[in-house]
């Protein structure tokens, strides 16, 4: 690899993560401790004897005693060190593990730690896939050799000058003893798997998009920063104050209200899809089905947020308000959502409709909302934009949290569907199973298709509900004559 003496300034790129590093560094010195690390020993690799070779258990043992933690914590954090470089694997050296046997591995070097800031630059990695190529005879593997392709038509015009620095590093590199030139080869792609990794593969050191303005730069103090500052303060004075004791017990109260309903920590009925490669899931649970499962109707009783984002919920929450005749706030509620989340080109249309329907006077769907926000929502609509209707939106959907959500769940309609909701029974799979549930997955329905779906089933439900014109169908029943 090239050696370089001036370092470029890559502070920005780790600097959300620069204390994490930093620590990991603290841990990997304490492992290479003679006394009291992780004890290596020499081992042969194919023909050759490599020194200070670890085996992967000898590690997980290590920061199991050392970070007193179950064996499953301590490889998840070494393997952690592998995909941030800090040790590397000796034979299989693409897979970015750390396991709990007798694999082979070393400690990188601190020259190629990513506290060092040095920039992966496309020259260097061509010089090395350069060296390997002649080292290898041209046998690259089969992701070296694209980026070898790819860089060669990149770099055409200075191919010359990569193919002599790899020459001259291939020829400095057969000078050394056969352990030493193995343990740098070695070391040397092990930092280029880090952070040149194959195509499709996640790397631990993949970062954002260059920031504008440098974090590292100090900024210059003046009175308007002062100003500012003290506007701030001012601000976070007077801004009321939660105690702890109530904010824990909310978060302990949503923990245990959402617990069943969280497939990290209860197990998705009938079988969690990721992981048998089995839709019964997805199929019990889509947007609009007959019957939903009664875990989904459960979810429904936890907020009228809750209903309202489940279509499935929402159609039987409109049964309910067509009982009671009184749908035009959920009907408001829906058409205020259209209009934040549709098209630019329909914006005023909908704004007019919604005016016509809901706001204005006499409007066949008037929604009941105090003066001051109608005024302030009518004044808005004479230039309408997204969010014109938010305070309207906001009154309406408070008006049915506090009391139509409440009378809801104590219908008939709810309890009717709670009865017949159903509850799938856990799938158990045998391996076997497994493997054919992984030959026939199905692709799945696409997302825009669904929502295709979705708009012809609304543009029937407004066909359907408009009224009708009986002097036009008179006279379409005339011409047919």
């Amino acid at each position: 690899m090239t050696i370089r003496t001036v370092r470029p300034n890559r502070g920005q790129h780790f600097l959300p993560r620069i204390h994490c590093l930093q620590k990991l560094e603290a841990m990997m010195v304490e492992m290479q401790d003679p006394k009291s690390g992780v004890k290596g020993s020499q081992q042969k690799l194919n023909v050759t004897t490599i020194p200070h070779v670890i085996t992967g258990k000898d590690i997980i043992a290590w920061l199991s005693s050392k970070m007193k933690a179950t064996v499953e914590e301590a490889q998840a954090f070494g393997t952690m060190l592998v995909a941030y470089g800090y040790i590397y694997p000796l034979q299989n050296h693409k897979t970015l593990v750390l396991c709990n046997d007798a694999s082979l591995y070393r400690f990188q070097t601190p020259y190629f730690w990513p506290t060092q800031k040095w920039v992966a630059e496309d020259i260097d990695y061509a010089i090395y896939l350069a060296k390997r190529n002649i080292r290898k005879k041209g046998m690259l593997e089969a992701y070296e050799q694209a980026h070898y392709n790819h860089l060669h038509k990149w770099l055409n015009h200075k191919w010359d000058f990569i193919v002599m620095q790899a020459t001259e590093q291939y020829k400095a590199g057969r000078e050394r003893q056969k352990p030493d030139r193995v343990v740098f080869d070695c070391q040397e792609r092990a930092f280029w798997i880090v952070n040149r990794p194959p195509r499709r593969t996640h790397s631990a050191l993949d970062c954002g998009p260059e920031r504008l303005i440098d974090p590292n730069t100090e900024e210059k103090v003046t009175f308007d920063l002062y100003r500012r500052k003290n506007m701030f303060y001012q601000q976070a004075i007077m801004r009321s104050k939660v105690k702890s004791s109530v904010s824990l017990g909310a978060l302990v109260k949503y923990i245990t209200t959402y617990k069943n309903h969280d497939p990290f920590l209860a197990p998705c009925v009938p079988s969690n899809p990721w992981q048998t490669d089995h839709d019964a899931y997805w199929t019990l649970n889509m947007r609009q089905v007959d019957v939903p499962t009664k875990m989904r109707v459960e979810r429904w009783s936890f907020s009228l947020f809750e209903l309202l984002v489940d279509l499935r919920g929402r159609d039987d929450f409109k049964v309910f308000l067509k009982k009671e005749f009184s749908g035009e706030n959920l009907a408001f509620w829906e058409a205020a959502e259209e209009l934040k989340w549709g098209t630019a080109s329909s914006m005023s249309t909908k704004a007019e409709t919604i005016f016509k329907t809901f706001l204005a006077p006499g409007a066949p769907r008037w929604i009941n909302i105090d003066g001051r926000t109608m005024g302030l929502t009518v004044k808005g609509l004479e230039h309408p934009h997204r969010y014109v209707l938010e305070a309207a939106q906001t009154h309406v959907f408070l008006l049915m949290k506090k009391d139509t959500f409440f009378r809801y769940l104590k219908s008939p309609v709810y309890k009717d569907i709670q009865k017949k909701a159903q509850s799938p029974e856990a799938h158990n799979f045998s391996p076997s199973q497994l493997e054919q549930n992984a030959k026939n997955r199905s692709p799945g329905i696409h997302p825009i298709i669904l929502w295709q779906q979705e708009e012809a089933e609304k543009a029937k439900a407004a066909a359907a509900s408009a009224p009708v014109d009986v002097k036009a169908m008179m006279s379409k029943i005339d011409r047919k004559k």
